[in-house]
């Protein structure tokens, strides 16, 4: 994605951020190579649990372990649905269904429909990384994960997964 699109969503998500916005109560999913990436670059082992699957825990207060001083500490290396943001997912049926969370929800979605090129770059993004994702979870992690209902979202997509090797 364009470098002046980073910048303008990263301001639409700072805003956000001054209350918390997607890293309260986060518990993004972890694949080894994501768990790897982040000891690499000094995440200790602790920030990390298993409740079902692999995934950030969250301090005391319900942000996520690594929201520090009103933002994310780890921006440049965060986890692949972090870096998704509004767009989530489902797998029904051996298709990715993508879902973009309502207004009412992430405010970034009104700068996104206001802007037709930072949203194509941002789904574009968000759907690579979560296929890299959906491939990197074992099963039986991806189905607790599966299990996480999102509310106020509306589909935008269906992809039709590759069947795995």
């Amino acid at each position: 994605m364009e470098d002046y699109l980073c910048e303008a969503l990263s301001q639409a998500c700072s805003k956000c951020h001054l209350q918390g916005g997607c890293c309260f109560e986060a518990r993004p999913p972890l694949s080894q190579e994501r768990i790897d990436i982040l000891r690499e670059n000094g995440v200790s082992m602790d920030a990390v649990e298993f409740a079902g699957y692999k995934r950030l825990r969250l301090k005391q207060d319900g942000f996520c372990v690594l929201f520090q001083d009103g933002k994310c500490s780890i921006h440049s290396i965060k986890p692949e649905t972090c870096v998704a943001g509004p767009f989530t997912f489902d797998i029904v049926d051996g298709m990715l269904q993508i879902f973009l969370k309502r207004e009412s929800i992430c405010p970034m979605v009104r700068f996104l429909k206001a802007n037709r090129q930072a949203y194509d770059g941002l789904f574009e993004t968000s759907v690579e990384r979560i296929m890299h994702l959906v491939d990197s979870i074992p099963e039986q992690e991806m189905a607790e994960i599966l299990k996480i209902d999102e509310p106020e979202t509306d589909l935008v997509a269906e992809i039709t997964l590759p069947e795995k090797r």
